[in-house]
């Protein structure tokens, strides 16, 4: 009497693709559930706003265009093209600021001895435990004491006087992985401090440089705080504080045109993103030396 044979057990071969169909299935989850809002967003801009909140759709079935045409004609007649000169320019002082200064600073922890440095270096890093509420008050007292309350400058002078102490750690942290020959190099050469941290140190800290920058932009441009608290003309109001505007006093809000808008304030900070990510990769890739 024979006995049953045993189950073939699966091979190495056929184990491993049973790992990458499983892989992939749930790769494929992941990105769906990443994708929803992008897509929700997408379809919301082209329905009726009677439709947006009643309607489960994810895709309209009859989609219209109203919403980003109505765009053109602005808000409370106001141009939609002001509040994203004003954001353009609100991010672009605040990227140039924080790399200029944050650099700058990070310049000096890393590459110059002196006494106090990591005391100083110690009491920086401590600022990041520091809620932003915290100091909300006394900013605003003293910039509206210095009556430059509804301009841009209480949005960007911290910017220009190296306050992102996250993005001067960030810069230090790879300034200090330069090698030193560098620095005695264009020492000998006559060199002083800030002929080395323009030529020689700015150039090749690129990776930090870049990657500060577009957390700047995206942090700028969708920052709403503080332009809620600094803004009040509404011709000077930024992209977040115009999406505000689509809600009237009765509380009724026009939410087609409001994320016809959002959608459309998503292109700057994406095409930002797109236009430096080359840098950034080839940066990295280099490890920000040559040669």
């Amino acid at each position: 009497m024979t006995g049953a044979t045993s189950p073939a057990l699966p091979t190495a071969t056929e184990r491993r693709r049973f790992g990458s169909i499983a892989w992939h299935v749930g790769a494929l989850l992941v990105l769906a559930v990443v994708l929803y809002p992008v897509i929700w967003v997408v379809g919301a801009s082209f329905k009726p706003s009677k439709d947006i909140i009643a309607s489960l759709d994810l895709l309209p079935a009859d989609p219209v265009r109203a919403n980003f045409s109505g765009l053109a004609d602005g808000i409370s007649g106001i141009s939609i093209g002001s509040f994203f000169r004003n954001s353009l320019m609100y991010a672009v002082l605040a990227v140039a600021g924080v790399v200029l200064s944050s650099s700058l600073t990070a310049y000096a922890f890393a590459k110059i001895r002196f006494a106090g440095r990591n005391l100083l270096f110690t009491l920086m890093i401590g600022t990041l435990l520091l809620p932003y509420h915290v100091l909300l008050i006394p900013q605003y007292v003293l910039f509206r004491n210095m009556e430059l309350t509804d301009t841009l400058v209480p949005l960007v002078a911290g910017k220009f006087l190296a306050t992102e102490a996250f993005f001067v750690f960030l810069m230090v942290q790879f300034m200090r992985g330069l090698p030193r020959e560098l620095d005695e190099a264009a020492k000998l050469d006559g060199c002083g401090h800030l002929r080395t941290y323009w030529s020689i140190v700015l150039p090749l800290s690129r990776p930090a440089i870049i990657t500060s920058a577009i957390f700047t932009f995206i942090n700028a441009w969708n920052d709403f705080m503080g332009p809620l608290i600094y803004l009040n003309t509404p011709e000077k109001y930024t992209v977040s504080l115009g999406l505000m505007m689509f809600r009237d006093q009765e509380g009724v809000s026009n939410y087609g045109s409001m994320i016809a808008m959002s959608l459309v304030a998503l292109v700057p900070v994406i095409a930002f993103f797109m236009a430096f990510q080359r840098y950034l990769i080839d940066g990295m890739a280099t490890s920000g030396l040559k040669g």
